[in-house]
Order: C-alpha cells, then sequence, then structure tokens
C-alpha cells in the first residue's frame, strides 16, 4: 500500500526493515487488525466481573489478513454484501470483517496524521531559520535614496535579501585582507587605499579557493613570492568571522549553517530509507556498499564535488544497542561524554558554540560548531582533525537522529589544491527505541579522504569500514554500553573473581581508570594532539618505528617528567581471534613480557566487562615475589569485537590499587599504559595480494606500543641511549612472539 510504504520510517514500529525503506509483510495488520472481538458471548460481562473467565479473540490467519489487504486497497468502505462476500469467502461473520475495516481505517488515518505533523514540523523548521535570516536583515534598515535609517516599512524584501548578499562578500574580503595581511607582512589597508576602489571578481573567486592574484583591490601591483599558494592558506587557517576564538558573530554564516544542517538531516535520512540502487551488496563479504554514481544523481552535493584522487569511505550499519534514543542524544550532545560512550575512537572533542537552542529546552533542533579529533589506534593511520557541525532532530516519539558535517567543506565547496586530506559528508545516526531498554540504532558513515597519506597494511582496513566507517561506531557502541551494564550489575559471572570482594564504588572507579588508560595508549600510538607528543627523528631507526616524547608536571593521573612513548605496526599471518587469545593468557605471558621474568603470571583479581567473560579488567602479579610479598602489580585490560581486540596494561603498586578497589579516586593514580592493537588484515604490506597460502587462515596487522618514564626531572634531556633501549624492547617483544606463534 503506498501509504503504508511512504510511512514505514516514521510508524509507530522502527524496525531495520523500516528504515532501510521495505514494506513489512503485514502492512501494519499485526496489531489492532490480525484480532477481533468476536464470539464473545453475551453474559461475557457478568463473567468478566466475576473475574473467572476472560474474552475470546479470534486472530486471523496470514491468508485471511492478505485478502483484506487486497479488498482494502481497492475498497475501504465495503457495503453490507461486500462484507457479507468477503466473510464467505474467508470463513468470517460479516461482524467481523465490518470491525476489520473499522479499524483499518483508523490505523490509516493515524498514520497520515503522522505523517502530516512530520511534513509540517519540517516546513516549521524552514520558516524558522528563514525568519531568523529576516530579523537580521530588518535590525538595521537603510534607505536606498538617502543611506539613512529607514522605516521598516520602508524596506523591501530585495533590499534584505542584497544586506545579506553585502554581508557576506564582506566577510570574504576581510578574510582575503587577512590572508594577504600574513603573507605580505604589511597590513593590507597600507597598499590598497581607499576601500572605495572597485573590487574585481577574481579576489571573490580568491577568498574560495579560485582567485589568483590581489590586484583587483592593489593601487599597484605587488608581486607574490614564488611558491606561495593563498587557497592553502584561506582552507587552513580560515575561521567563520575573524575572531581568535573560532566563534560565530556573523548572523548570515549561522543561517548558512542551519540551512546546511537541514539539507544533511534530510541526505542522512534519505540515505537510510533507501537500498537498492544507491547501496549494493559486496561480492566478496556481502557488506554494503555505497553507489557513489547514485549518489551524485540523488543528492544535490551541497558541499562540493569529490577532489580529484579522493576516494570514498562510505557505510552503513544497523543493529540493536542496550540503550534509549534520549540518553544516546544527549551523548552525542555533550562532547565529554560522547568520548567516554567511543574510546579509542575520539581523542579530542569540544563545543566551539552552540549556533541555535533546541525548542522547549530540549535538543531538538539544536545545532551546534564542534572541534573534533578521530583516532585508529596505529602509527601508520594519520587522526583526522575536523571542525564539524552537528544538528540533532527529533522525528517522532522515541526517534532521533545526530547528523554530522565538516564545516569547512560548506564553507569553501571548490576544495581545489586544499591541504585537508579527508571531509566528512553528512554522517550520523538514527536512534529508535524499542523495548525493555534498547534502541535500533542505524548508523551512517561517508566520508573522503586521500589514501596516499594512510600504509599500505592499513589501507584494506580502512577502505572496509572497520577503521573509521559505521561498523566500527557501531561496535564500539554495542561493546561499552553491553560493558557497562555487566560490570556494573550485581548479577554473578562465572569468570568474575571478586564477586562480593569489589564494591560498586570501587567497579565504578575501576571503570574510569581503564577508559582512561586505554585512551592515553592510543593517543601514544597516533601523535594524538591531546597530550601533546613531540615526534621524533632518531637515525639508526626503523622507517616503520614511531618515536615520540612528552614533558609533563603535576599533571593528574600522570607521573611528572620525560615520557618517551614507541610504536609500529607489523604483519603477522595469524588470525586475529588467535593473536588475541595468545596475548591475554596469563599462562603464557612469560614468553613475551620481560616483566613477568620468564613464567605465568598469577591472576590476583578478574572483573568481567561481558557475559562471556572474554573482556574483562584483571589484576596480575608477576611471579617475582608471592602476592603478599609483591608490590609491583600488573593492571590489565582486554576486549574484542568485530572491529579489532585490544590488550592494554601498566604497572601499578599494590598499595594505590587496593585504594582503587575499596571505591577510592583514580584521578590521581599515575599510570603510563603499554599495550597491543589487533585489526584483521588480508594484505602483506609489501605485496599487493591478498594472502591465500598460509595455513592458519588468515592474518592480523599487530600494533605494539610502549610508553615509558625515561627521566623524573622535567628538564632532563632525552638521551639516544634511551631511545635505543625502548626500540631494543619493542624489538624483542615482537620477535618473541613470532618465535612463540611459529611465524617469520
Amino acid at each position: 500500500m503506498e501509504g503504508q510504504e511512504e510511512m514505514g520510517f516514521f510508524g509507530d514500529q522502527f524496525e531495520a526493515n523500516n528504515i532501510l525503506g521495505k514494506e513489512k509483510e503485514d502492512s501494519g495488520s499485526e496489531n489492532n487488525d490480525s484480532v477481533s472481538v468476536e464470539d464473545v458471548p453475551e453474559n461475557a460481562a457478568q463473567t468478566n466481573n466475576k473475574g473467572r473467565r476472560r474474552k475470546r479473540y479470534n486472530r486471523h490467519t496470514p491468508q485471511q489478513i492478505q485478502e483484506l489487504e487486497n479488498f482494502f486497497k481497492n475498497c475501504a468502505h465495503p457495503d453490507e454484501k461486500q462484507r457479507l462476500e468477503i466473510g464467505r469467502r474467508l470463513s468470517l461473520e460479516s461482524r467481523q470483517v465490518k470491525f476489520w475495516f473499522q479499524n483499518r481505517r483508523t490505523q490509516m488515518k493515524t498514520q497520515m496524521e503522522r505523517h502530516e505533523n512530520v511534513v509540517l514540523k519540517q516546513e516549521y523548521d524552514k520558516l524558522r531559520v528563514e525568519n531568523i535570516a529576516i530579523k537580521d536583515a530588518m535590525r538595521n534598515p537603510m534607505c536606498q535614496n538617502c543611506g539613512g535609517a529607514a522605516m521598516l516599512g520602508e524596506v523591501s524584501m530585495d533590499q534584505h535579501h542584497l544586506r545579506l548578499e553585502n554581508a557576506r562578500l564582506k566577510d570574504e574580503l576581510t578574510r582575503v585582507c587577512a590572508v594577504a595581511e600574513r603573507f605580505l607582512g604589511k597590513p593590507i589597508t597600507d597598499l590598497v587605499g581607499p576601500l572605495s576602489v572597485p573590487v574585481s571578481n577574481s579576489n571573490l573567486e580568491l577568498s574560495m579557493g579560485r582567485g589568483g592574484g590581489l590586484s583587483g583591490i592593489m593601487s599597484s601591483p605587488a608581486p607574490l613570492p614564488m611558491g606561495l599558494n593563498l587557497e592553502n592558506g584561506v582552507s587552513s587557517t580560515s575561521t567563520m568571522t575573524t575572531s581568535v576564538n573560532g566563534s560565530v558573530t556573523s548572523e548570515y554564516e549561522k543561517t548558512m549553517f542551519m540551512q546546511a544542517a537541514m539539507a544533511a538531516m534530510d541526505e542522512l535520512l534519505a540515505m537510510a530509507q533507501t537500498d537498492t540502487p544507491l547501496w549494493y551488496k559486496s561480492l566478496d563479504d556481502g557488506k554494503e556498499m555505497l553507489n557513489h554514481d547514485e549518489y551524485v544523481k540523488k543528492f544535490s552535493g551541497f558541499i562540493g564535488t569529490r577532489p580529484c584522487g579522493f576516494i570514498t569511505d562510505a557505510s552503513r550499519e544497523t543493529g540493536s544497542v542496550f540503550i534509549n534514543s534520549s540518553e544516546l542524544v544527549e551523548s552525542m550532545m555533550f562532547p565529554s561524554r560522547w568520548k567516554e560512550m567511543f574510546p579509542c575512537m575520539i581523542s579530542k572533542g569540544a563545543t566551539v558554540e552552540v549556533l541555535f537552542n533546541g525548542a522547549s529546552g530540549t535538543r531538538d533542533g539544536e545545532l551546534q560548531l564542534m572541534n573534533a579529533e578521530f583516532v585508529f589506534p596505529s602509527p601508520f593511520v594519520p587522526f583526522r582533525q575536523e571542525k564539524i557541525l552537528r544538528f540533532c532532530k527529533q522525528h517522532s516519539e522515541g526517534m532521533w537522529a545526530v547528523v554530522d558535517v565538516s564545516v569547512d567543506m560548506i564553507r569553501e565547496p571548490s576544495f581545489s589544491g586544499s591541504p585537508i586530506k579527508w571531509r566528512r559528508l553528512p554522517s550520523g545516526c538514527i536512534v529508535q527505541d524499542v523495548a525493555n531498554g534498547y534502541s535500533l540504532v542505524t548508523w551512517i558513515e561517508h566520508v573522503e579522504y586521500d589514501e596516499n597519506c594512510i600504509h599500505q597494511l592499513y589501507r584494506p582496513l580502512v577502505r572496509s569500514g572497520l577503521a573509521f566507517g559505521a561498523q566500527r561506531w557501531l561496535a564500539t557502541l554495542q561493546r561499552e554500553r553491553d560493558c557497562t551494564a555487566v560490570f556494573m550489575s550485581a548479577r554473578i559471572i562465572p569468570d568474575d573473581s571478586t564477586v562480593g570482594v569489589v564494591t560498586q564504588d570501587g567497579r565504578r572507579s575501576i571503570l574510569k581508570l581503564m577508559r582512561r588508560i586505554s585512551n592515553n595508549f592510543c593517543s601514544g600510538l597516533c601523535a594524538s594532539s591531546a597530550c601533546r607528543w613531540e615526534k621524533l627523528q632518531v637515525g639508526g631507526l626503523a622507517p616503520d618505528v614511531c618515536v615520540m616524547s612528552r614533558v609533563t608536571v603535576d599533571e593528574p593521573g600522570e607521573p611528572s617528567g620525560v615520557v618517551l612513548s614507541a610504536s609500529t605496526s607489523v604483519w603477522i599471518p595469524v588470525p586475529r581471534q588467535h593473536l588475541f587469545d595468545f596475548l591475554r593468557d596469563e599462562k603464557l605471558r612469560g614468553k613475551w613480557d620481560i616483566l613477568a621474568n620468564g613464567g605465568p603470571m598469577e591472576v590476583i583479581a578478574r572483573l568481567s566487562k561481558s557475559h562471556d567473560g572474554i573482556n574483562c579488567v584483571s589484576l596480575l602479579c608477576p611471579p617475582a615475589a608471592p602476592t603478599r610479598e609483591s608490590n609491583m602489580l600488573i593492571l590489565q585490560e582486554s576486549w574484542t569485537d568485530r572491529a579489532g581486540s585490544f590488550i592494554v596494561y601498566a604497572p601499578v603498586d599494590s598499595t594505590s590499587m587496593e585504594s582503587v578497589l575499596r571505591g577510592g579516586d583514580s584521578d590521581y593514580l599515575a599510570l603510563l599504559p603499554s599495550g597491543f592493537a589487533i585489526a584483521d588484515t588480508p594484505m602483506h604490506p609489501n605485496a599487493h595480494a591478498l594472502v591465500t597460502d598460509n595455513s592458519s587462515g588468515g592474518a592480523s596487522a599487530l600494533t605494539l606500543g610502549f610508553q615509558i618514564l625515561v627521566n623524573s626531572l622535567p628538564t632532563a634531556k632525552l638521551t639516544v641511549e634511551s631511545i635505543n633501549t625502548v626500540n631494543d624492547l619493542m624489538s624483542c617483544t615482537i620477535q618473541k612472539i613470532r618465535d612463540s606463534l611459529g611465524v617469520n
């Protein structure tokens, strides 16, 4: 049925088939339509009053429902004769047929009213944006004849649009002058003279990345230095205004961003609802792939065409998550909670400015300008630092959508010759409450990037969506929500050896501590700017080894002094699960960890973070001394999901750890993490072909990272001996792992 198919996305139940634009088989008739209150005895009321018997219901068969639906499409109001004929053919009474058609008409009316409400709400949002633009144009109206202040009624709509266009051109001119001043070394006013000099079109093109000089605004042309690329400077340094903090002060830009955000929201919903030909199944692994040609036809592309040489990473994933829609939306719109919900994916997140507040004190219609930094745990994959617009919208009861889009791409649509290596097209999530605290979440990620900045080892992984795509976002969200539910519940897990020993406050402290350790570990792998790492160039090291350092002074949770980080990624012809099981096994720890002194480690405590006990937090004791005599323990977290596997650990003294287990504050516990990150990869970094001849049936990309305090004095110099020591430790560990697994 056409009306119902159109309303499948905004219907009463939000399912995976609905969001992909598929019609349910029963066409909504499995609720009211499949049950009729007939064959009720005359003494039913008396029987109900006594509470002895219940009413009898007659549930229609699927064949009966299908026949009724087919007749309903042609005639929604059958007369008595038609009802008798239908009842005779379907073995139903006329009364049953009458009730079914009444219920079906009521359901259709409800769906149409809901659809009209959604359309009216969208129209209201568009009118709200237009109203803001009109109010801005009417604040200081100017008379066209005399140039003075004009009465409100004397300003036409055309003049309002001209004033908005004038404000935009002035803003572009200001940015061009700022760039010229930066590169010419003197204020632009010293060169251009009065601003009444005509401005040529080429100067406006310059600010949009198309210009070639400043001759239009200079009284005498001045040569530019050789190799100067003004459009690079504009793209990389331009902000929405000339303010230093990057806040928005132009009402015109606010309006422009709101219009772009609403267009991005429409695109997100359309990509969620549409299947073929926009999405198609990959023949290799069955994953959904985006048809780029169809995407270009379907959407206007308000952020410009794809840059030359860039490739598209577009993915879509739907799954059930133990979280309600309002909680997920609130976390997405609050940067600190957003980071906690997606550990090892977001190293930095901050709200620059709230451009528009939500309606009636809610998040509905809220638009934020945010700074974000997305990371992948490997030095071979650079982090992605972006300025994004985040727009939140409620589409029906219990259904929300949050969409992101890059700001720079809206302001600089040409993007020609830009040094930016990626750009974020409309991406985000749609969440619908279902039952028992769960929500159905559909995640869409759409990014265009330059693959040349990524190591050969990880290019297939990034293309698959397991690095920055929807699969990793949804897998991380599911794992973290399940972890929180299991870790903080009183339910006994078989592998949990601390039930009744660690308090609920202690569990909260450990969970908070492990999130901090995991994020610090990832920042040391990918040189995140969140921890102010400084890359070092040291002769004699392998080109694939990344060495960095930073100085910490009185920072909570970190030891003071000079900290050294060394990391690398290697290809190992062993399946990811096999490698993960080997590295997390305490009995085999002595085969690769020098802290184990060649023997197995004793498990003092284990706190499960999943129902199967595979994801857990462990407290280990090296075999050097009995537990009661040892003062040094190993705190380790291990987890795995379909996107990757992690094993992160850090030495800790037993006294401090005992305080945390009792619920003490873990923020001031100084730890430096080390560990492993494992990802699936079928390709050898030195061979452009799939690996098909290894007997193990798979291959992995293993990333190893160490963080070590080389000197407790912040003013100390970092020596080459310290770097070589860490490098030797890393090389030795990798070789021991290879030898233990029997691979070259």
